[in-house]
C-alpha cells in the first residue's frame, strides 16, 4: 500500500464520525434511487405482461345494449383484433352480518373465458363459469376468507340467487380494486367482482342474444383515437354511454399515476440528498486542507505534485462515495423487494418477478461520483496555492477588524459576553455558515412536505364530502327513470330529505381536446351541491350553460365564456355547444354540472333521472336494500371511514419522511460542530482559563447551531412552499387535485422536527467537548 493511502487510512480513522455521518446520506440517497427505480421498472415489466398474457383490452365501450349480432360489424373496422361482449351489472350480497353492507359487479364470461381480459389463476386450469357456479375475483375472496366450494347470494332482481365459488382467479381488469372513482380508496371487503355464466347473466337481466359492453383489442395501439372515432358513429344507435381507452381504465390510471409518483420521488429526493452530502464533503475537506497545511508542504517537498497531493485529498470524498454506493446499492435491493411485495399488496399483479437492474447500479456510482469528486475539488483546491516554503511556518491569522453589528450600539452593548463570540465567529467564517444554512433549509424543506401531503389529503377529502357535496348518501337507479319515482321513495324513507340527480356520460369537445366525463344535472337551487370558483367565491349554478371542474377546464384547455361542444350518443339527440358559465373546485374526479332542466331540454329526456341525493339519518342502505330499480346507495360515512383507515399509512410515511429530513439536519449540524471544535481549540482552552467551564462552552456552540437553524427555518419556509407547489402539481392527475392549502402549522411542525434534530446532533457532539484536553490545546503544537 502507497504511504499516501496509509495516510489517508488515518484521515478517515480520524474523522471517522464526519466520514459516517457523510456516507449515512449517501446510503440513504442512493438505497432511494435503488429501491424506487427498480420497483417501477420491475411494476411496469410485469404490468405490461400480465396486460399481453390475459389480453388486457384496449378499449372498454359502455353502451345501453347491442345485440349480438352487431358485434361483427365492430370486428370488421380497420386495426380491431379482437370484439367481445358482456353484460354487467352491479348488485348487493347477502352476508350473515344483516348490518354489513357489501356490493359485488356481476360481469358474464363466455365459455372458455373469451379471447378478452381472460382471467388468471396461478394455478394453472381455471375452473368454468358455467350455471349458477361463478369465479370470484381473488382480492374479494382473500378480503372475506371465501374459499373455492363456498356459497354466495347476491341479490338479483328483488330475488336472492344461490351461486356456487368454483374457482377464484386474478383480472388485469382489476389490478387496482375500486368501484368507481368516487370511491378514492380500495376496499376489496366491501366491493367485489363475480364472474358468471353469458347466458345466465343475459337472463338474469333480460339481455337475452345482447350485451351492455363491449371489449376491444387492437393492432396498433397509435392509431386508438381514429378507431374510437370510428366507434363512436357506429355504436350511436347503441346508446353509447362511455369508450373508455385503456390509458383511461381506473385500474390502469390509478397504477400509472402511482408509478408516476415513485419515479419522480426517485430523482428528486437521492439529488437533494447528494448535494447536502457535497456541502459537508467541502466543508470538512476545506478544514482538513487548512490543518494540514505544513504535511502539505513536506509532502510537496519530497516531490509529491500538486495533483498527487489533490488526488490524495479526493480519495477521501471518493471513499466516501463508494462507501456509501456500495452499502446504499444493498439496501436499496432490499428495499426494492420490499417495496414490489407492498405494492402486491395494494395491486394484484401475480405474474411479478423482481429483477435487478444493474444500469441503475451503473448511474447510481456515476452520480455519486461527480457529486463527491465537484465537492471534494471545491473542498482541496487550496492545496494548489500552498508553496513549501510558506507552509512551514503557520498560517497568518485573518485580520481582525468590527463587524457591522458594533456599529448598532443599542443593540451591540445589550449582548452577553458569549453572544458576541457567537455572532463573530458566525461572520468570520460567512461561505461555510452559508453552505450550512443553504443545507439545513433544505432539510427544513424537506419537512414540510409531507405535512401538507397529509393536510391537503385530509383538507381535499373533507372539503368534497363536507363543502362542495352536502349528501349523506347517493342512490343510484339501475336504470334511468321518471323523477315521479321519487314520490315513491318518500314512502319508504319517511324523514329523508331527496333531491333529484341526472347523470350520464358524455364526450366533451374543444378543437381537438375531448375527454368523456359524467355530466351531472342538479337542480338550479341545489342544497346539496356548493359550487365555488377558482378564487373561492360562491357561485349558483346557471339556468343555461355548463360548469366545468378545474381539472377538466385543463384539459380541455378552457376559461369561464368559451364553448365547448358535447357529443352526444343518445339515439336521436344532436351535439350541442354549451357556454362554460364557470371553473368551480373538485378535489376528486372530473365533472361537468348543469341545471337539471337545462340538461333534460338539450341532452337527455324530459323529467328523467339517473338517481338521488339524500339526507338522513336513518340507514338507508338497510332500508333500500330490498327496493327494486335501485342498482346502488352509496353512503358517505363508509367513504370517511375508509378514508381514516388509509390515514393511518400516510402517518407511517410522513415519519419517514421526516426522518429523511432529521437525518440531513443531524449530519450539517454534527460536523459543523465537530470541525468548531477542531478549529477553535486554542480558542476554546482560553476560554476555560478565564473560567468558562465545559458546559458554558457546550450552549455557546449551541448558540452558534440553534440560530443557524433559526435562519435556515426563516430560509426554508419559501424552498418549502415552492416545493408544496412542485410536489402538488406533479401528483395532480384526473383523479385526484390536491388543492394548494398552505397552513401555518405545516411550518411550525416542520421547525419543531428541525430543532430537534439539531440538539439531538449537538448532544452527539457533547463527548467531544468533555474529552477535548485543553491543556494540550494551549501547547502551540502541530497536531
Amino acid at each position: 500500500m502507497k504511504k499516501l493511502d496509509v495516510r489517508l487510512l488515518r484521515m478517515i480513522k480520524n474523522s471517522k464520525g464526519q466520514f459516517i455521518s457523510v456516507v449515512v446520506i449517501v446510503v440513504v440517497a442512493l438505497s432511494i434511487f435503488i429501491s424506487f427505480s427498480t420497483t417501477t421498472v420491475n411494476i411496469n415489466n410485469a404490468i405490461d405482461f400480465y396486460y399481453e398474457e390475459t389480453k388486457f383490452s384496449h378499449i372498454h365501450v359502455q353502451l345501453m345494449k347491442i345485440p349480438e349480432g352487431a358485434i361483427q360489424d365492430i370486428k370488421n373496422i380497420e386495426g380491431v383484433t379482437e370484439v367481445q361482449g358482456r353484460v354487467v351489472f352491479d348488485v348487493p350480497l347477502k352476508t350473515e352480518n344483516k348490518d354489513e353492507k357489501i356490493r359485488v359487479r356481476i360481469i358474464s364470461m363466455p365459455h372458455g373465458g373469451g379471447s378478452v381480459n381472460r382471467l388468471y389463476s396461478d394455478k394453472g386450469a381455471l375452473g368454468e363459469a358455467q350455471g349458477y357456479n361463478v369465479i370470484l375475483l381473488q382480492q374479494f375472496a382473500q378480503a372475506r376468507s371465501i374459499k373455492q366450494g363456498d356459497i354466495i347470494e347476491p341479490y338479483i332482481n328483488g330475488r336472492t340467487q344461490t351461486m356456487k365459488v368454483s374457482d377464484i382467479a386474478a383480472s388485469s381488469e382489476f389490478v387496482y380494486l375500486m368501484e368507481n372513482e368516487q370511491a378514492l380508496l380500495p376496499a376489496p371487503e366491501k366491493f367485489g367482482i363475480v364472474y358468471v355464466d353469458e347466458e345466465l347473466a343475459q337472463s338474469l337481466y333480460g339481455y337475452s342474444g345482447s350485451y351492455n359492453e363491449l371489449l376491444i383489442r387492437i393492432e396498433n395501439e397509435e392509431k386508438i383515437d381514429n378507431i374510437v372515432d370510428i366507434l363512436e358513429k357506429k355504436l350511436e344507435k347503441y346508446g353509447v354511454q362511455k369508450i373508455v381507452k385503456r390509458e383511461d381504465q381506473l385500474s390502469n390510471k390509478v397504477l400509472t399515476e402511482k408509478l408516476r409518483g415513485i419515479e419522480q420521488m426517485s430523482k428528486i429526493i437521492p439529488v437533494m440528498f447528494l448535494a447536502v452530502a457535497g456541502i459537508i464533503i467541502s466543508i470538512t475537506l476545506s478544514r482538513i486542507v487548512s490543518n494540514d497545511r505544513i504535511s502539505i508542504g513536506v509532502l510537496k517537498a519530497l516531490g509529491y505534485g500538486n495533483m498527487n497531493v489533490l488526488f490524495h485529498y479526493l480519495k477521501y470524498s471518493l471513499a466516501i462515495g463508494f462507501t456509501g454506493s456500495v452499502l446504499g446499492i444493498i439496501l436499496g435491493l432490499f428495499l426494492a423487494k420490499l417495496l414490489t411485495e407492498l405494492f402486491i399488496l395494494f395491486f394484484n399483479i401475480p405474474l411479478i418477478k423482481i429483477e435487478i437492474q444493474y444500469i441503475y447500479m451503473l448511474y447510481s456510482m456515476i452520480l455519486t461520483s461527480i457529486f463527491c469528486i465537484i465537492s471534494g475539488f471545491l473542498g482541496a483546491r487550496h492545496v494548489l496555492g500552498i508553496m513549501p516554503a510558506d507552509s512551514m511556518h503557520p498560517e497568518a491569522p485573518k485580520a481582525g477588524k468590527h463587524i457591522w453589528l458594533e456599529g448598532i450600539g443599542f443593540i451591540w452593548r445589550r449582548l452577553s459576553f458569549s453572544w458576541k463570540m457567537v455572532i463573530r465567529n458566525i461572520l468570520r467564517a460567512k461561505r461555510r455558515f452559508i453552505l450550512l444554512v443553504l443545507g439545513l433549509a433544505l432539510a427544513y424543506a424537506i419537512n414540510t412536505v409531507p405535512l401538507y401531503m397529509l393536510g391537503s389529503m385530509t383538507s381535499m377529502f373533507y372539503m368534497q364530502y363536507g363543502e362542495y357535496q352536502k349528501m349523506d348518501y347517493v342512490i343510484e337507479l339501475s336504470r334511468p327513470m321518471n323523477e315521479n319515482v321519487i314520490k315513491d321513495m318518500h314512502h319508504l324513507m319517511d324523514n329523508a330529505k331527496l333531491e333529484p340527480r341526472l347523470e350520464y356520460p358524455f364526450e366533451l369537445k374543444n378543437a381537438w381536446r375531448k375527454k368523456a366525463v359524467a355530466v351531472i344535472g342538479v337542480p338550479k337551487d341545489t342544497e346539496f351541491y356548493e359550487f365555488r370558483d377558482e378564487n373561492n367565491n360562491r357561485v349558483v349554478l346557471p339556468q343555461k350553460g355548463i360548469f366545468l371542474t378545474e381539472a377538466l377546464a385543463k384539459l380541455l384547455n378552457v376559461k369561464k365564456g368559451d364553448y365547448v361542444t358535447v357529443n352526444n350518443f343518445i339515439p336521436g339527440k344532436d351535439d350541442v355547444r354549451l357556454e362554460v358559465k364557470g371553473i368551480v373546485k373538485q378535489y376528486m374526479g372530473v365533472n361537468a354540472y348543469m341545471n337539471i332542466e337545462h340538461m333534460r331540454e338539450t341532452l337527455t329526456e324530459k323529467n328523467m333521472i339517473t338517481g338521488v341525493s339524500a339526507a338522513s339519518k336513518d340507514d338507508l342502505k338497510e332500508k333500500l336494500e330490498d327496493a327494486k330499480n335501485i342498482s346502488s346507495v352509496r353512503s358517505i360515512r363508509d367513504i370517511m371511514d375508509s378514508f381514516t383507515e388509509y390515514l393511518d399509512t400516510m402517518v407511517v410515511a410522513i415519519n419517514l419522511y421526516t426522518l429523511f429530513g432529521g437525518i440531513l439536519g443531524f449530519a450539517l449540524i454534527y460536523n459543523s460542530t465537530i470541525i468548531s471544535i477542531a478549529e477553535r481549540r486554542m480558542e476554546l482552552a482560553s476560554l476555560r482559563v478565564m473560567g468558562f467551564d465545559k458546559k458554558d462552552i457546550f450552549w455557546m456552540l449551541a448558540k452558534e447551531n440553534f440560530t443557524m437553524a433559526v435562519i435556515a427555518i426563516i430560509l426554508g419556509i419559501p424552498l418549502g412552499m415552492r416545493m408544496i407547489n412542485g410536489m402538488g402539481e406533479s401528483f395532480n392527475s384526473e383523479i385526484i387535485t390536491f388543492p394548494t392549502i398552505i397552513e401555518p402549522k405545516i411550518f411550525i411542525i416542520a421547525a419543531i422536527s428541525t430543532m430537534i434534530f439539531v440538539l439531538i446532533a449537538q448532544l452527539a457532539t457533547l463527548k467531544k467537548i468533555i474529552n477535548l484536553n485543553f491543556i494540550d490545546a494551549l501547547k502551540s503544537r502541530i497536531s
